[in-house]
């Protein structure tokens, strides 16, 4: 019997779902495999998505016309904008999701998707003929055949798990791990690795005193994850609550370290450094008596909170203890406990910028085992890769986003030009353009890109077209009224800016720091009368306009910089180099040149060990 598809994702966690939707919509004949159809898009770690650059990334994914922002607006039990203090720039949209509706909301979603199928199993063997896949086989002992192979395994590859001394073979607890494909991979010249992560005490909420917490509520405004979600919020909105450890706490922690596997030999791989365990703050951070922690709703119907900042791998005994130390967990009852797990990723610097391994052609690697950690980040690279398998079978360019088009632009070029040393995370400090890569424009930036392509949908399209007319309309108007001093100076006294001397206008007095369009509106009938024109999505366009408008001169600047450093990105050099032979370079910069093969001068400059002067001679040999 012949199983025959376009394409096949391994793996149903972000990464993989994102993909096999990306891969059907765009009308690839797509199978799914999973382990457990009950858990597909599973939040193995805290029931959140978005956050600091984050949330960049979700936006972006959605504006591509991707799943996950629609999916956690139709499951938020919170949502709020972090970095409101700072610019629109650093702006990023968090939500915290019911986990078990977030899961039954994915499979609908998937399954709803025509060209997409999906098998419950284990893949045990990619098949692989002529340095090309072309299927999997699966524990079931399944033969399905593809023309594209997507393996999104996040820590199932060899994973295995850590509570104090005891260990289990695993992908998450009481979930089995994968084994043979990191070996077969292997056998076929690929390098491989070991990571770790972790996760918290999962903890029971009647248990708790939350009287002795801080409570943290959410925003009920118009943001949100997607561009197309216009209705009120389905799920009851439920608060988080903050506490801190204390030096009691600290204490119990310190008697575990000798059973702790990250210090005592057990683990041996590298874990997430801006995500570090509770035992590994009160080493590294020794001086400080406290440290912050959120306990966060699971569902808008459970009593099952995930306490945030304890990531812990300490025997269970050592961390009920510590936590019992706090005054709102003095009676604290678990679910299950904290643990470390440790899993097989390969190095990215074997991908192409497409996703697509060099050593395979067709098979293609997202999320986690390419050493990120995050379901954003996963969920990005699932959507790239989903949409650069469909056009391997089908033909046309790959799909590939600039540092100055995206956060995944920012990411995936990092995972394939410098490696990871340990597991990524999205930061908005790795992103040099981080004015041009706003969460409010995210559309304005992919979607007609992704409508050329063919996934984003003309409903999505005629939305993004009718807010840059609207936006448009009102930078034109703003720049054009003109305003005298009478019609506005005492709102001015009372908005506490200076009086105007003459005439200016309209936009001079949104430039004002102590103004903005909301208050403008108030006091120039004018331009209230122009924003009433706004079909709908008031809220968001006019705030998209204001940001157009106040960092005009930021934008243009950095968009410059942009075009001059895209000259580089233009220079292509894969395959007109024999690397080893150029006396003029480097010792390092041969090796890496030679590893990476990069794509063109841009991408060779950002290679760490590759110098300006190493950029300089490829530039005189290519002049040549």
């Amino acid at each position: 019997m012949e199983f025959e598809y376009d394409v096949i994702v391994v793996g149903a966690g972000h990464a993989g779902c994102d993909a096999a939707a990306a891969a059907a919509n765009l009308g690839s004949k797509t199978l799914l495999i999973t382990m457990d159809m009950n858990k597909i898009a599973q939040m193995s770690c805290n029931p959140a998505v978005g956050g600091i650059a984050k949330g960049q990334i979700v936006r972006e994914i959605d504006a591509l016309g991707g799943q996950m922002g629609i999916v956690t607006d139709m499951t938020a039990i919170q949502f709020r904008m972090l970095n409101r203090s700072k610019g629109p720039a650093m702006w990023s949209p968090r939500a915290q999701s019911d986990r078990t509706r977030y899961i039954n909301k994915w499979r609908e979603t998937l399954d709803s998707i025509p060209d997409l199928f999906i098998w419950q199993d284990s893949v045990v063997q990619l098949i692989v003929k002529n340095n090309t896949v072309v299927g999997v086989q699966t524990a079931l002992n399944v033969a399905f055949h593809a023309k594209s192979v997507i393996l999104t395994a996040g820590t199932f590859l060899n994973g295995l798990l850590h509570i104090g001394k005891t260990q289990m073979s695993g992908g998450r607890i009481s979930e089995p791990a994968s084994f043979g494909i990191t070996e077969q991979l292997v056998d076929l010249g690929f390098e491989a690795d070991r990571m770790k992560t972790g996760t918290p005490v999962r903890i029971d909420g009647r248990s708790v005193d939350f009287s002795l917490t801080d409570e943290q509520v959410g925003e009920t405004d118009f943001h949100k994850f997607s561009y197309l979600n216009f209705s009120p919020r389905p799920l009851k909105q439920l608060s988080c609550w903050t506490l801190y450890t204390n030096e009691a706490v600290h204490e119990v922690l310190r008697k575990g370290l000798p059973d702790s596997p990250l210090y005592n030999g057990q683990i041996k791989s590298v874990g997430p450094r801006y995500c570090p365990s509770i035992e590994t703050k009160i080493v590294t951070f020794a001086d400080k008596a406290q440290h912050q922690l959120f306990l966060e709703p699971e569902g808008e119907n459970t009593q099952e909170y995930y306490l945030n900042g304890f990531s812990s791998s300490l025997p269970l005994q050592i961390q009920l203890e510590a936590l019992r130390q706090i005054p709102a967990l003095r009676n604290v009852q678990i679910y299950r406990p904290g643990y470390a797990i440790e899993y097989d990723f390969f190095p990215p610097t074997q991908l192409h910028p497409t996703l697509e391994t060099k050593r395979v052609k067709n098979l293609f690697f997202a999320g986690q085992i390419n050493g990120t950690t995050g379901y954003e980040e996963a969920a990005s690279q699932g959507l790239m890769a989903g949409i650069n398998a469909h056009i391997n079978v089908h033909g046309g360019s790959p799909f590939v986003l600039a540092r100055d088009e995206a956060y995944i632009g920012v990411l995936i070029d990092d995972l394939v030009t410098k490696g990871v040393d340990e597991p990524y995370r999205m930061f908005t400090s790795r992103a040099e353009y981080r004015i041009l890569l706003r969460q409010d424009d995210a559309d304005m930036r992919l979607t007609e890109k992704s409508y050329r392509l063919g996934l984003a949908d003309s409903k999505r399209y005629e939305l993004l077209k009718e807010k840059r007319d609207e936006i448009e309309q009102i930078v034109s108007f703003v720049r054009s009224y003109s305003i005298k001093p009478e019609q506005v100076n005492p709102a001015l006294v009372a908005f506490d800016t200076t009086p105007l001397r003459h005439g200016v206008k309209l936009i001079d007095l949104i430039l004002r720091p102590q103004l903005d369009m909301e208050k403008v509106a108030s006091i120039v009938p004018a331009l209230k009368e122009q924003l009433e024109l706004i079909s709908n999505r008031k809220e968001e366009i006019v705030e998209a306009a204001e940001i157009l408008i106040k960092y005009e001169g930021y934008i243009a600047r950095e968009k410059i910089i942009a075009e001059k450093i895209n000259r580089l990105e233009n220079i292509k050099i894969q395959g007109k180099f024999d690397y080893s032979t150029i006396q003029s370079l480097s010792t390092e910069a041969k090796q890496k040149l030679m590893r990476i093969n990069p794509e063109t001068i841009a991408q060779a400059s950002r290679i760490p060990g590759v110098s300006p002067n190493d950029i300089n001679v490829l530039l005189v040999l290519l002049g040549r």
